[in-house]
């Protein structure tokens, strides 16, 4: 209530235009938290130009279709309390000279993409990683950088020929001095990116490939930051690029999601059509090659609502993670969300197998039966909420490629249920073991990634908790029933599991919140994985460091405080969600703030090397 009217007093000074049209058009979901949406408070430390960009091509475009622009831009002052024209990098920002670019970016340490490599291991060799074991616990904070404008640092890093890479929510992408954090050059795209961003050739130039949160891939030259191409790969409104693209032989290939799920909350909406993708795009020019949807029949209309409002459908499989490539069998493996509506797609809830070069389906393989689920599920109206009402239990990991000690290989990958699953890709996806580590649930289970060395899958657990509001409290429902402050006793968790049989090595329970606000054990970010050391942080905002041979913690350092920062930003850390550790060269690389679903917002990103040097 007292941000709903800090807020109010803000209109005075923004107009009264704004006010109104928030109470007419944004307070019904994010005054109540309704559908994931940022709560007042969070809305206000993003810049009005980020929530200009989300309302006119991003996820909140629906939304943003019957608003006109000096709406759009009133309501963007309005809610942030901010003026247009201030989220500009202070000078001190930029590098003072030039930098080299490298012949060859990948001839020294690099991570390139999310997983590091195109079985998605999200494993870093010593030789790349340049930390041993001894040395993580003398790691300490060697620069900050601030992102200006945003409530979420959701932009994996990647590193190559000396620069760091990343895309953030503010609609611009970052190419950093790894040493320094001094910006080399910044590129300003059409909706935010939370894609890792992968360094490889677009014809005879260096570029860095990326998809934005509107469905468009684009290919930047990675020494000026000058546009080679940007294609859109999905037009359908809400689509999303959250998996990083994969680069493999000079095709560029971009799954999409949907934001689609959440506009089911809205009660006359026709729901749904969206059908999740795999595109194949020519590295050099953008050109599409092929396109395979992850459910092949067209949705058609089911029935309608009480409110007589049609439903479509099937829909929904969104691949949410980066895909995995197979060179062996000329074949590339996606893990695809929940379906959206009836009837319940086939292929939601699966690894999903297709061909390298020709895009053709060539098997599935479904983990969960019966899982449709949009956000009216927990909205008041409840009218385009599927039968099967979730359990929303979706993939948001990307499938590893692993090799067995026994000479077979392995599909391996957490979901939301709360199980790890591993699956033969040589034999149509055939169940090889299942491991359960959680309860699971809609933000339960294995959320974002796992990682794997040549002995075991490293796994952590988020299962959060939310407290339950008194009965009648307005304000503080969320779309999972729950308060919007974490349970500071719920979630968490690390494991290792043997990667040929499932079996659980060894087990670490989540240090404590003790009395810190706001804390949650929960570990819903992607873990990496050097020689000896797995990495995980968790929603508390801390980064704990676990031995690989007991699970005992050999590191541990709090992000959610206050940084000074190398370009002049006013920044904080925050709950750690999303993407992991990047670890190149002796540095580690990491973001910090998630305002999301009641997490801590923050603005972050941060290097640490062996005593800050």
């Amino acid at each position: 209530m007292r941000s709903l009217v800090l807020l109010l007093l803000i209109g005075a000074a923004f107009g009264e235009d704004g006010a109104v049209v928030y109470k007419q058009r944004c307070a019904g979901c994010h005054d109540v938290g309704v559908g994931r949406a940022p709560r007042p408070e969070a809305l206000m430390l993003m810049s009005p130009e980020n929530v200009e960009g989300a309302l006119t091509n991003g996820m909140m475009m629906i939304q943003g279709i019957t608003m006109t622009n000096a709406e759009i831009r009133s309501v963007a002052e309005f809610v942030t309390a901010k003026a247009f024209g201030g989220d500009a990098l202070p000078r001190q920002a930029f590098c003072a000279g030039t930098k080299t670019w490298p012949a060859d970016p990948l001839a020294s340490a690099y991570w390139n993409g999310w997983g590091a490599g195109a079985d998605n291991h999200r494993f870093q060799p010593a030789a790349m990683a340049g930390l041993t074991a001894e040395d993580v616990p003398k790691l300490k904070l060697a620069w900050a950088f601030g992102i200006p404008g945003t409530l979420r640092a959701y932009g994996q890093p990647t590193v190559a020929g000396g620069r760091v890479f990343i895309g953030t929510g503010i609609r611009r992408v970052f190419s950093l001095d790894a040493a320094s954090g001094c910006v080399l050059w910044m590129f300003n795209v059409d909706s935010s990116v939370r894609t890792a961003i992968s360094v490889g050739r677009a014809g005879a130039r260096w570029a860095a490939f990326f998809g934005d949160q509107s469905g468009q891939a684009y290919a930047v030259d990675a020494a000026t930051g000058e546009l080679i191409w940007k294609t859109r790969v999905e037009g359908y409104p809400g689509a999303l690029i959250t998996g990083a693209p994969a680069l493999y032989e000079g095709r560029l290939y971009v799954p999409v999601s949907s934001g689609e799920e959440i506009l089911g909350a809205v009660p006359g909406y026709e729901c749904c059509k969206f059908r999740g993708s795999l595109s194949a795009l020519d590295a050099a020019t953008g050109k599409v090659i092929w396109k395979s949807y992850t459910i092949p029949e067209e949705p058609r209309q089911v029935r309608k609502t009480g409110h007589d409002v049609q439903q479509w459908g099937p829909s929904g499989a969104g691949v949410w993670s980066a895909p995995t490539v197979d060179p062996k069998r000329r074949a590339i493996y996606v893990t695809t969300g929940d379906s959206y509506s009836d009837p319940v797609a086939r292929t939601s809830d699966a690894f999903v197998a297709f061909d390298l070069d020709s895009g053709r389906m060539l098997w599935s393989r479904q983990m969960t039966q019966g899982d449709a689920f949009n956000a009216a599920c927990g909205g008041p109206s409840g009218g385009n909420c599927p039968e099967a009402k979730g359990p929303d239990v979706d993939f948001g990991s990307s499938p590893m490629l692993v090799n067995l000690a026994n000479g077979k290989r392995a599909l391996i990958a957490g979901q939301k249920s709360g199980v790890v699953h591993a699956v033969d890709p040589d034999q149509q996806g055939e169940v090889l073991w299942q491991t359960r580590i959680g309860k699971g649930g809609v933000a339960g289970g294995v959320e974002w990634g796992t990682a794997a060395d040549d002995r075991n899958v490293y796994v952590a657990l988020s299962d959060v908790g939310h407290h339950r509001p008194d009965a009648g409290t307005p304000g503080n429902k969320t779309i999972f029933g729950g308060h919007a402050e974490y349970d500071p006793v719920a979630g968490g968790g690390m494991f290792a599991l043997s990667a040929s049989t499932g079996e659980r090595v060894w087990q670490t329970p989540p240090p404590p919140c003790g009395d810190r606000k706001g804390c949650s054990p929960a570990q819903s970010a992607a873990v990496t994985v050097i020689p000896g050391v797995v990495f995980s942080g968790d929603l508390g905002g801390r980064l704990h460091a676990y031995s690989t041979q007991n699970g005992s913690i050999l590191w541990e350092v709090e992000t959610a405080r206050d940084f000074d920062t190398v370009d002049g930003v006013k920044a904080n850390g925050g709950a750690m969600d999303g993407p992991g550790p990047v670890i190149v060269g002796g540095r580690l690389y990491v973001n910090s703030g998630y305002g999301f679903n009641g997490g801590m917002p923050g603005n972050v990103l941060l290097a640490f090397s062996v005593n800050g040097r």
